[in-house]
């Protein structure tokens, strides 16, 4: 299997019935940078929403998915097919490292020392298996801390965007709803960045027919204001370079972040699992190096300012659609997300977005991220009435979505999602080793479905 270039798939102009384009193969150019562009189509709303909700640059984040795209490529030596766009697991860490003070740096430090977890982890599965993902991270934990992490996320809608305006909210849920169910092919695969179109506009139109909206503004203070500020619009440029920085290492900021590493696994397992039984190849022995080439190409984004990478299953979509999954095409589309991020101008419209519209996106998209948990349990056969499953998710499930708090010292304290996370991971193996052998279930093969947590984003 070459890592470098690509052999033409029949005539390079059509696909026949039953066959499908291989990795290593390719279309004609002129189809394959069309195809490019439409994966970058199918991501580049979520890959935007993602660092706004995070407080981060949306250029810069999107421009090192391009590269970090790449990167992928390149480590998994053009095996797996695969686009790395900013991942919306993260949102709820950021968050609480933003409510306990935390600064940009703090959140860009928290992330790569995750994907540096990420990446050993993908070292050691490389080295020993695919089961080692199965034995420490079974389908009940994953599920759970999956579901936890979108519950964790429900205060943010309630009390930052929803009040913002919470008719455009409405509004704008109900599009995306409607988009989901009543669209069909690439349209439904879009659907979130339809509604956040849908909720742009409106705004914009509330703006010149309604006048102002008396409501809380993004910091919570009651003020007259417009729903959808431009004014940074007019002085960005169309060509220039993101603005770049370096991370901070914060402890508590850390902690906070490291579970989502249990996400991150599922992601990449679900993707590789997609990508193999679309394809025909088995790709378990190249599941180590996509979890590595992912916690290596988040490392590099955030060691300059961008956002944490994951696979996209908006991608898989496409490619399901297409029947193409040549690596040529996601080359591609990482050179065009390297041009989007490379215009400031394009980045002022994103990052206009009005608080209303993000309350509309937010409830469906985080509640969509927690019951991706249940559907883990749901597609594996997890028995939640084995008091072995149902104590430590139950527990882990409420003290990350409730926001608990545990003071473990006068200046060290756990909660939500990390010791939600803490209480599923060792609850689990701890009521398991103790259990007597009817309650013990025997631990899941390496072909157990983790699912894919960031297909919420497409």
């Amino acid at each position: 299997m070459p890592r470098f270039g690509w052999t033409l798939h029949g005539d390079g102009k059509h696909i026949r019935t039953g066959e499908v384009v291989k990795p290593w193969e390719r279309l004609s150019w002129g189809r394959t940078i069309g195809l490019g562009a439409q994966h970058v189509a199918s991501m580049i709303g979520a890959c935007y929403v993602a660092p706004i909700l995070m407080g981060l640059n949306p250029n810069l984040t999107v421009m090192m998915s391009g590269i970090a795209t790449m990167l992928f490529l390149l480590i998994t030596r053009g095996a797996i097919p695969s686009y790395l766009g900013s991942s919306l697991s993260f949102v709820g860490a950021a968050t609480t490292i933003r409510a306990q003070g935390g600064t940009t740096a703090d959140i860009t430090g928290a992330l790569l020392v995750v994907g540096l977890v990420l990446a050993l982890f993908g070292v050691v599965v490389q080295r020993g298996g695919a089961h080692i993902i199965q034995a420490i991270l079974p389908p009940a934990v994953t599920g759970a801390v999956v579901m936890l992490i979108g519950f964790n996320l429900a205060p943010v809608t309630a009390a930052t965007y929803w009040p913002q305006d919470q008719w455009v909210a409405l509004a704008t849920m109900a599009a995306t709803g409607f988009a989901l169910v009543a669209l069909r092919g690439f349209a439904s695969r879009i659907a979130i960045f339809l509604g956040l179109a849908f909720g742009y506009a409106l705004s914009w139109i509330l703006d010149r027919t309604a006048g102002k909206i008396h409501s809380a503004d993004g910091s919570g203070k009651l003020t007259d204001h417009w729903r959808l500020d431009l004014s940074g619009v007019g002085p960005a440029q169309w060509i220039g370079l993101p603005d770049f920085h370096g991370p901070h290492f914060s402890g508590s900021a850390i902690l906070v972040a490291l579970p989502v590493v249990i996400a991150l696994i599922a992601e990449n397992t679900g993707h590789v699992k997609a990508v193999s039984e679309m394809t025909g190849a088995d790709l378990d022995e190249r599941m180590g190096d996509a979890i590595a080439a992912d916690g290596v190409a988040t490392v590099l984004s955030t060691a300059v300012g961008g956002g944490a990478t994951t696979t996209y299953a908006e991608n898989i979509g496409v490619m399901a659609a297409t029947r193409v999954y040549s690596t040529a095409a996601y080359w591609a589309a990482a050179c065009f997300a390297l041009l989007f991020g490379l215009c400031p101008k394009f980045g002022a419209v994103v990052a206009a977005i009005p608080g209303g519209v993000l309350g509309g996106i937010t409830v469906v998209l985080y509640g969509m991220i927690g019951l991706l948990g249940a559907q883990i349990w749901i597609r594996n056969k997890v028995d939640l009435t084995n008091p072995v499953n149902l104590v430590p998710c139950a527990a882990g499930i409420i003290i990350g979505a409730g926001g608990v708090t545990m003071h473990i010292s006068k200046n060290f304290e756990l909660g939500g999602i990390a010791l939600g996370t803490i209480i599923t991971l060792v609850g689990y193996h701890s009521l398991r080793a103790l259990a007597p052998a009817h309650l013990r279930e025997t631990p899941q093969t390496a072909d157990t479905d983790l699912g894919d947590p960031d297909s919420a984003d497409a």
